[in-house]
């Protein structure tokens, strides 16, 4: 069965990796497993000594030797067996289901532990409803198939061995007669197998999809009744459930398969030894004690035959899913730490990009970014361009969101390739142009990134985000909350909150990705006049789309189609670039917010 199993199509390397997450769980716990099967094992054998007992009181009855206190002793003696059956049975199910628990846990930490050092590359792959599947049905089929499944195939080969031992030595002939349908269920169940397996993944994949399209109708419920799609999302995520409906019947066809086939071959092994065995005992061959004690074993493999194609599906599933956490064990982050990095500069003084190209994929056919030449010394540095023009990647590349080739940024001269991961991203406080708040409290999301700052450090944030007195304003002031994905508060404020994280964490470099777009106009002049204030002895880089927040930099650049097509101050660009002149007028005459 386990052969089958495992050598379905071309699958065994891959079963092979994933199995090495478990096994060394098994030998972690190898004490608690061993006391567990032991305790199994106990209660097997005090199973088939039942029969034995029933064997020796109906031949005591048969051949007229019986008493009532030999009769009582037999009772009594099939009790105690019941009584140690059941202390054993309860310690095997919290020995050895209780360590499936422990494996489900291990696995799921390790899963998280995985999941936090991925980056962006990764998550731009993988949906979050697929890693939210990952991390609920198939560690849930993992757990089954190390618990559960696991106990009942052990039990199933030691209860089927040793039945078989007793049932040759009453008759080795009715023994043979006994097992001669078994071939035909070992065929059957290889046949199906690989069926299973694929149609399982098949259900697997569905629940990914339904529980994405789920989590992210949740996200968006405001866009979607502002735009009266109730009705349309509902019938579609109704298509996708039919869908996981018909995938499921599909896959329970097969199942269903299994476990009536395992039962009728059980069933045809016992209609065969009624038949048989009946003639036995009837010419005095066997007595009715051997043939009681005979049924009764072939009683006792009756469970092991039938669940047979029970335990198949649960391996499968659970290799299956042990497969496909696997392969997000096995990812690793684009973004790499060098084997021996150098120390981190002791000073701030200068970022340098160096003829940075960057694409997001190999295939790209035109680089996002081509040939970018820049030095960022402490100070404001501003970058300004249309949507599409680069200015969010190269964000993204100056806060080591992704990788970038060798010797193209530097950090005092020193290639960040060489630099610890850890260290570099420690220095710089990123503001991205999606705002992420926590469904906690105003306070919390404020601290988030420092943890031992107290309320006077996180309303000082607050202040320079100019957000401060809207906070108070607030019923519960900094313990209001803010709700799923900040939903209670304005994108404006969302902005600022998250702002003002990134200044709380007082980091020598902040990068701020359009995060002002939401701010009006008088506020947006606040927050730079605070900066002004924050700034000495930092770097400051603010990419934006409109002029008014990056008007007091010491330095902006101009992008386009992923170049820097020009470098200046303002009043610079003002005289020399014409599109910087063209949207500043615009903007200006729009009101200068852009909103």
């Amino acid at each position: 069965m386990f052969k089958n199993i495992l050598l379905t199509g071309n699958r065994l390397p891959r079963i092979r990796n994933a199995l090495q997450l478990v096994i060394p769980l098994f030998i972690k716990y190898r004490l608690r497993i061993l006391v567990g099967f032991m305790a199994l094992l106990t209660v097997d054998l005090l199973q088939l000594m039942i029969p034995r007992v029933i064997k020796s009181a109906i031949d005591s009855l048969q051949f007229a030797t019986a008493s009532p206190a030999s009769l009582l002793q037999h009772g009594m003696l099939v009790v105690g067996f019941a009584l140690a059956i059941a202390c054993c049975r309860f310690g095997w199910r919290y020995l050895i289901l209780g360590f499936s628990r422990m494996l489900e846990r291990d696995l799921r930490n390790r899963m998280l532990a995985k999941l936090v050092r991925l980056d962006r590359p990764f998550f731009n792959r993988r949906s979050t409803g697929e890693i939210m599947a990952l991390s609920s049905n198939d560690l849930a089929a993992v757990q089954m198939a190390c618990g559960i499944g696991l106990v009942s195939c052990v039990d199933a080969i030691m209860m089927t061995t040793a039945a078989l031992f007793f049932m040759a030595y009453i008759h080795p002939q009715l023994t043979m007669i006994a097992l001669a349908p078994m071939p035909i269920l070992a065929l059957l169940t290889g046949l199906l197998t690989k069926l299973l397996h694929r149609r399982f993944s098949r259900v697997q994949e569905q629940f990914s999809r339904m529980t994405e399209f789920a989590r992210s109708t949740l996200s968006a419920i405001r866009l979607i009744k502002a735009y009266t799609q109730e009705g349309p999302q509902t019938g579609y995520f109704a298509k996708m459930g039919r869908e996981y409906v018909k995938n499921n019947l599909r896959l329970a066809v097969v199942q269903g398969a299994l476990f009536p086939f395992s039962t009728l071959i059980a069933n045809a092994s016992l209609l065969l030894v009624i038949y048989f065995g009946g003639r036995l005992t009837i010419a005095g061959t066997i007595s009715i004690g051997d043939f009681v004690a005979f049924m009764t074993y072939l009683f006792l493999m009756t469970w092991p035959m039938m669940a047979i194609g029970w335990v198949t599906t649960l391996f499968q599933r659970g290799l299956t899913s042990l497969d496909r956490i696997n392969q997000v064990l096995m990812e690793e982050p684009v973004v790499q730490e060098p084997l021996a990095p150098l120390p981190m500069p002791l000073t701030n003084r200068r970022i340098s990009v160096r003829n940075l190209i960057f694409s997001h994929v190999a295939q790209q056919h035109e680089p996002i970014l081509d040939g970018i030449n820049l030095e960022i010394p402490p100070g404001f540095l501003g970058i300004v361009g249309k949507t599409g023009s680069g200015k969010t990647t190269l964000c993204q590349l100056l806060a080591r969101i992704y990788p970038v080739a060798g010797n193209q940024l530097f950090w005092e001269d020193i290639d960040v390739n060489r630099l610890s991961l850890a260290e570099v991203r420690a220095r710089i406080a990123y503001v991205p142009q999606d705002t992420l708040l926590f469904s906690d409290t105003i306070g919390a999301n404020i601290g988030f990134g420092n943890p031992d700052a107290d309320q006077a450090e996180i309303e000082q944030a607050a202040s320079l985000a100019a957000i401060h007195d809207e906070i108070i304003g607030f019923e519960k002031g900094y313990q209001a909350r803010v709700g799923e994905r900040g939903l209670l508060l304005s994108g404006g404020q969302r902005q600022r909150i998250t702002l003002a994280r990134a200044l709380l964490m007082d980091r020598p470099v902040i990068i701020i990705d359009d995060g002002l777009s939401a701010v009006d106009t008088d506020t947006e002049h606040r927050i730079i006049s605070n900066f002004k204030e924050w700034l000495p002895g930092r770097t400051c880089i603010m990419a934006s789309h409109r002029v008014a927040p990056i008007m007091a930099a010491d330095q902006i650049v101009v992008m386009e189609g992923g170049r820097i097509t020009d470098r200046g101050s303002h009043h610079d660009l003002l005289d020399s670039n014409r599109f910087y002149k063209t949207i500043y007028n615009h903007q200006m005459s729009t009101g200068g917010a852009g909103n």
